[in-house]
Order: C-alpha cells, then structure tokens, then sequence
C-alpha cells in the first residue's frame, strides 16, 4: 500500500523551491501564477511559511528565504554534503559497470573528488577523495567548464594555463572552447587519455531540478576501451545514476508530485 502523500506539505516545498529556480523575493501574485493557485491560497501559503521561520517579510506582501536555510546548510556541509547522499548510487554503477566511479564538485578553479566507489576485483585504478582534476585534461574538469555560465568559463579562460600532460591534452583555447561545446551539446565528456598516458573516463552532468549542474559522474580506469568501445554502454549507465542521483538529492520532479 502507498504513502499518502500531504498535499499541502509539497505545495509549500513546491513555493521553496521558486527560490532555487531564481526568484530572490516573492509575492502573493508570483506564487499564484506559478503554482497555479487563487491570491487568497497563495497569501496564506506565505504568512504561513513566514510564521513558522521559512520566510521572512522583506516589504509588505514580499518575502525572501529565511536565515534558518543558512543554518540547515552549514548542518548539511558539517554531515558531509553531498557526498553521503551520492556514495550509494556510485556503488551500484560500480557494480554494474565493473569499472572505478567518482562524484566531483568544482572547486577553485578545478574538479574535486568528493565521493568514490572501486569495482569488486583484484586490479582497478583508485583515486583519494579530495583529490583535484585539471580542468581542462579530465572528463570531469572539462564537463564542469561546459556547463559553466559563460561569464563564469570566460574569466577561467583569462587566466587558465592549460598545461600540456600528454600528446591528447588540449592545449590551445579555440580547440578547448569547440570542445567545450561539443559536450555541451552531447550531454557527456570524456577523457581519452588526456592527463595521463593510462587513464581513460566518461562522465555526465547531475542537475537539480532547474537544470543546473551540480556534481558530476564518471568511469574510468585503464582500459581504453572505457572511452572507445564500452563508451555507449558506459554512457547509458552513467546517465540513469545521474537520474538516481538527482533524485537522491531532490526527490521527485515537481510535476511528479502530488498537488
């Protein structure tokens, strides 16, 4: 049998989450607009929300995120973020795909391993949590510049310094940006041995339900099969744990959800 879900529960996370989507402040008419609600439903939402510290009252009939958010997010840092969260979906594709998986955030100006899993065998490639990806020779660096605002990828690109680590390392701006787009485009990057002579990876983008990047995915090892010959199937796996993951960290997508 089914949980019931609690209608009135979703729809005040369903007004939350404006805020993620790029609302600073809200009104009675934003909300009635975008939850498709009359005024009369969407002022006591608010005050609701405002009364129980969720929100706060920034003009008459405006509101923005309360401070308690700042202090469940410092709790959620303190616990590890992410990674805890993102661990279970990277043993499973470690299961499934038989190769190393890793999770990254982008960190001052490169990628970095938060979490990872190793496949059950005797021989595998391993990579410490904390450790930093060059931007532009990884399939995570490379993913996280991709997806990247332009503002944000031009001022990296001003000062980037892209060092050459093997014969496949981009080395030239022009030939990075195409790259850049061509990932963009395709949902997916990879890393033909581009940082080091014996690593390969394919990884793919997490986002939030906005559409935003927020972590990143990836195989690798050394087989070079993992970004040639295995790289469709890789893909396949790698995008439904990014599905998973999302989900992990989300919940159901908002038109999923009870009204």
């Amino acid at each position: 049998m089914s949980t019931q879900l609690n209608g009135s529960v979703l729809r005040a996370f369903r007004i939350l989450d404006l805020f993620a989507a790029g609302y600073r402040e809200l009104s009675a008419g934003d909300v009635a607009h975008e939850l498709k609600v009359n005024l009369t439903t969407a002022h006591r939402f608010l005050h609701t929300l405002e009364h129980a510290g969720a929100l706060r009252m920034t003009a008459r009939g405006v509101f923005a995120l309360g401070y308690v958010f700042a202090d469940l997010g410092e709790k959620l840092a303190r616990d590890g973020g992410a990674a805890p969260i993102l661990q279970p979906v990277l043993d499973d594709l470690a299961r499934t795909t038989h190769e190393a998986c890793m999770a990254t955030r982008f960190d001052q100006g490169s990628a970095m391993c938060i979490a990872r899993s190793v496949p059950e065998r005797a021989l595998y490639v391993d990579i410490r949590v904390g450790t930093r990806l060059e931007a532009h020779s990884t399939a995570h660096g490379k993913l996280w510049l991709a997806f990247m605002e332009n503002e944000k990828r031009d001022t990296w690109l001003e000062t980037a310094q892209l060092q050459h680590r093997t014969e496949n390392t981009i080395t030239g701006k022009p030939a990075l940006i195409q790259e850049l787009d061509h990932i963009r485009a395709e949902g997916f990057a990879i890393n033909n041995a581009e940082c080091d002579n014996n690593i390969y990876a394919i990884a793919v983008p997490v986002f939030n339900h906005h559409g935003n990047m927020v972590s990143a995915l990836s195989s690798f090892g050394s087989n070079r099969m993992i970004a040639h010959q295995h790289l469709a199937g890789l893909r396949e796996h790698l995008r439904d744990a990014a599905q998973a993951a999302q989900t992990a960290l989300y919940g159901a997508q908002p038109d999923e959800r009870t009204n």
